[in-house]
């Protein structure tokens, strides 16, 4: 935890000097995480599971978007980001 934010530190900090070569990209890409998707589970039971204490619905159109998907074409064993932060 300590060295991711150590890189999303440095990128927001040297992001706008460096330009191209680290910025919005490269925080975006720290900031999310990986799950398999287990037999039964939905957009809204993966985001109640990842955020139990926070409303579903903005995390189920996030993970929706980050990775190009509708409910209905998730598949046992498919591997899909969770935005985070």
């Amino acid at each position: 935890m300590a060295a991711t934010l150590a890189v999303v530190a440095v990128a927001v900090a040297w992001g706008p000097v460096l330009g191209d070569s680290i910025g919005r990209q490269d925080v975006e890409a720290v900031a999310r995480s990986r799950y398999v998707v287990q037999p039964g589970d939905t957009l809204w039971s993966i985001a109640v599971e990842m955020a139990p204490s926070e409303d579903p619905r903005p995390l189920v159109d996030a993970i929706s978007s980050a990775n190009a998907i509708d409910p209905t074409t998730l598949a046992p064993g498919q591997t899909i980001v969770i935005p985070t932060g």
